[in-house]
């Protein structure tokens, strides 16, 4: 049997968990002080709603699960394979959280600020900073269709990274509206925008040539081609810039609003800027989008956007709601890096004892954690060994029982 965890998934040491948790529940009480509230809902959807979510590229991502019994030796004799899967594992939080609210509806305010913080799970291709399952921080505005929905997540999400230590990062922004203008100004129709904002969205990972070549042999015109690349090349391409192409549209009036009084909440921490070229891959996006990034990871560290008519699908009606999420795992894995040490937590310690003195032990490790977080550690032979893997395991130190010295492991020796 394989003692390794599944590919695409990973075991945490207690040093490790002892981070998350922290960096978790510090992003938790970020988000509740700021008046969201936070849900929980199952990690398995049916396949009917995972697939019909308008997950863009996520939906080949999906792992399904299997009808049981009868039922599957009837799909199986069947032969088609769309009709073996029953259910599935979410490949994000949102989908979950609009069958949610069509649910709960008549039981929640309006508007609803929810919080999640919980797994997902999608067949990705393994690699740094891309798991198979993974942990999302979400918070979403349900019922609003003002600017200031957006303002407020984005600065709720901004406080709760830099109140984890996180500050080397800044947001872009984009309107899904406003490129499919830019994208149709180039000579692309309507019905093109989709298939070329998917291209369009590789755009960090295969460069402009590489995007180029891709939308060419999808058959697209290049002289169209060219056009919208030449315009992608534009620097800076700001909002003037692109209401010189498709006119002053309401939604970069909207950008401007969001950046103008995000940028004055942010007093020089971070910056949010648009960026004519983000995308965001799930196709549910119908407004604005926004990513959090940083030097220190290649990729996006977060992001979200406008999904005004994913609950829509549930209930048939618009109702308003957008959302940003924190990639957690893409964060705690900076973070642990660069040897992240929890502000203000007390120093590990270890009370050696023995079977004699075990009693006297259990009452001194009681006064110890008033300063110290304690661990009883049962004595051996070779202290030495028991020194050196202790420090290994993270402790600052230890004490012997019967002993009033402490000896101070690392730097404090």
């Amino acid at each position: 049997m394989k003692i390794t965890p599944v590919k695409g998934t990973a075991d945490y040491l207690p040093s490790e968990v002892l981070v998350r948790d922290y960096l978790q529940s510090t992003i938790l009480e970020t988000y509740r002080s700021c008046g969201f509230e936070r849900i929980t809902t199952p990690i398995i959807e049916d396949i009917e709603n995972l697939d019909k979510s308008d997950g863009g590229e996520n939906l080949n991502l999906i792992f399904k699960i299997m009808k049981r019994g009868e039922k599957l030796d009837e799909a199986l004799a069947s032969g088609d394979e769309k009709e073996i899967a029953d259910m599935g594992l979410r490949y994000d939080l949102t989908l979950p959280l609009t069958r949610y609210y069509a649910n709960n509806r008549a039981k929640l305010p309006t508007p609803f600020k929810v919080i999640q913080i919980d797994k997902v799970y999608r067949a990705e291709r393994p690699q740094k900073g891309r798991m198979r399952e993974f942990m999302q921080c979400d918070i979403d505005i349900i019922g609003s269709d003002s600017y200031t929905a957006e303002v407020e997540l984005i600065r709720t999400t901004a406080k709760a990274l830099l109140n984890i230590g996180f500050d080397n990062f800044n947001i872009r922004i984009n309107d899904r509206r406003l490129l499919k203008a830019i994208i149709m100004s180039a000579g692309f129709s309507e019905a093109d925008c989709d298939s070329v904002c998917i291209s369009l969205d590789k755009l960090d990972k295969i460069d402009v040539e590489g995007v180029r070549a891709e939308l060419c042999d999808k058959g697209f015109d290049t002289a169209n081609v060219d056009k919208l690349m030449a315009g992608i090349a534009t620097k800076p391409f700001t909002l003037d810039t692109a209401a010189s192409i498709c006119g002053e549209l309401d939604c970069i009036a909207n950008l401007r609003r969001i950046m103008d009084l995000a940028n004055s909440l942010a007093g020089g921490k971070y910056s949010v800027d648009y960026d004519m070229t983000l995308v965001r891959g799930q196709g549910y996006y119908t407004g604005t989008v926004f990513e959090i990034s940083s030097p220190e990871f290649r990729g996006a560290i977060g992001g979200g956007g406008r999904y005004d008519n994913l609950i829509g699908k549930f209930l048939g009606e618009s109702i308003p709601a957008v959302g940003f999420s924190i990639g957690f795992e893409r964060i705690a894995g900076i973070l642990l890096d660069k040897k992240y040490t929890i502000p203000g937590s007390k120093p590990r310690m270890a009370l050696i004892y023995n079977e004699e003195n075990f009693p006297s032990a259990l009452a001194h490790a009681d006064e110890l954690r008033e300063t110290y977080n304690v661990t009883l550690v049962e004595e051996i032979k070779k202290l030495g060994k028991l020194f050196a893997r202790l420090e290994e395991s993270g402790y600052a130190g230890c004490i012997i029982e019967g002993k009033d010295e402490i000896k101070w492991f690392g730097d404090r020796a």
